[in-house]
């Protein structure tokens, strides 16, 4: 038996999977390579970024720009270094780690990612389930539930096959793609204001809030490990030239689905910025209020698709964290369940939030913080293991990757001291 093309083909020669996945054409054969990108790009744009962005945008105008566009850059550099050492090693991230580090480090790791990942899962359910609310007016425990049975239709594409489950996580970012980019043409935006939010700066130590929220909400610790999965046996390479090429496409997968959450990022806080602050309202820091402002202000289709495109949101980035975890526990201890197990048991902290009716923004936002105290613990075995030719061979980073990645980790680990002591001691 040859290696496997795809879900559904074999190959029975010994001819190269990659060369005839490039013989499909110059359209067909570099999207038949792409779309582990586009999956970790769903968890980017998760309801959490819904909460941080707009709160931010309502609160301080343009001015936290600048921070969304670096978390982007951020994610970019770290979702590829994810996506080579899948490739170079044929192991994730998980399964490096638990090979690579000593046996308490590595069940460390592995507790504090299945802490990250019931923060992770709040953050999406919620949304999803506050989707559905505006949507239908489904009250927010039955509409919990019924996220869930979504939940466990999409996974259910997984076990038929990577590619079905990753186009239809495409096809949800999609929606929340358009959905935002009507409401941006509806409510427009100041290209004067928007270059001027580039330039870095604060707005107080309320700010600073925010800004761990938003990169938390957008360097996601879960997909870092989760890319890596995605990559590691996609396409079977015979020699480093074929990984080096096939690089080459995962670069430009990154490029292009990291840039596409990034785009829709910025949307969110562009426009909260121009319709809420701009016009005074910038006590919104709710996405009930957000909504409700839309159509209000703007009207019932600018409302409309805003709730489409979070609960498209939340249902597949609820998926994409639940596969995510799954790859955690067999990686680090070698270990799995069933993913719909996995699946109900994660999501009971979201049904406790949306049983006691605890405010789902607040809990969205706080969420985020969390999950930007985890990133350090993906982010620096990623660095670690990615620096060492024992391990990568002749893909091992260079020093300005190195660099690049070095001062990520330490401008999260800075900013997580620094929002620790605003918020205990100062």
């Amino acid at each position: 038996m040859g290696p496997v093309l795809g879900d559904d083909v074999t190959v029975a020669s010994p001819q190269s999977v990659l060369r005839l996945l490039r013989s499909r054409g110059r359209l067909r054969g570099p999207v038949a390579l792409m779309g582990p990108a586009f999956v970790a790009a769903v968890a980017y744009i998760d309801p959490g970024n819904f909460a941080t962005n707009v709160t931010a945008g309502a609160k301080f105008g343009y001015t936290l720009v600048w921070v969304i566009v670096v978390a982007n850059l951020m994610a970019m550099l770290v979702q590829y270094l994810s996506a080579k050492a899948g490739v170079a090693t044929g192991r994730d991230l998980p399964e490096l780690c638990r090979e690579h580090l000593p046996r308490p480090v590595s069940r460390g790791l592995w507790v504090q990612a299945e802490i990250i990942a019931m923060a992770t899962d709040l953050a999406e359910f919620v949304g999803a389930a506050v989707g559905l609310n505006l949507l239908f007016h489904v009250p927010l425990f039955p509409a919990g539930l019924i996220t869930a049975v979504v939940a466990f239709g999409i996974l259910a594409l997984e076990q038929r096959g990577y590619r079905r489950f990753e186009l239809a996580i495409v096809g949800l970012l999609l929606i929340v793609f358009l959905g935002f980019l009507y409401d941006l043409v509806i409510v427009g935006a100041d290209p004067a204001g928007v270059a001027g939010g580039l330039v870095p700066g604060l707005a107080g130590d309320d700010s600073l809030l925010l800004v761990a929220g938003i990169i938390g909400a957008t360097v996601m610790p879960h997909v870092v490990y989760l890319h890596s999965a995605l990559t590691k046996a996609r396409v079977t390479c015979r020699d480093d030239a074929e990984r080096r090429e096939l690089l080459r496409f995962q670069r430009l997968d990154v490029v292009v689905g990291l840039g596409a959450a990034g785009v829709i990022n910025l949307s969110m806080l562009v426009i909260a910025a121009s319709l809420f602050n701009r016009t005074g309202h910038a006590d919104v820091d709710s996405i009930e209020a957000a909504h409700a402002g839309l159509g209000q202000l703007v009207g019932g289709g600018a409302a409309l698709a805003f709730a489409v495109a979070l609960l498209a949101s939340g249902l597949s980035s609820s998926s994409v964290g639940t596969y995510a975890g799954q790859v955690v526990m067999q990686g680090f201890i070698r270990r799995s369940i069933p993913l719909f197990l996995r699946r109900g048991l994660t999501m009971l902290p979201a049904l406790v939030v949306l049983g006691l009716g605890l405010p789902a923004t607040d809990s969205l936002v706080i969420s985020q913080v969390v999950l930007s105290f985890g990133i350090p613990f993906a982010l620096v075995p990623l660095l670690l293991l990615t620096r060492r030719a024992d391990i990568m061979g002749p893909f091992v980073n260079n020093r300005v990757t190195n660099a690049a990645a070095g001062g990520i980790a330490a401008m999260i680990i800075a900013l997580n001291v620094y929002l620790l002591y605003v918020t205990f001691l100062a």
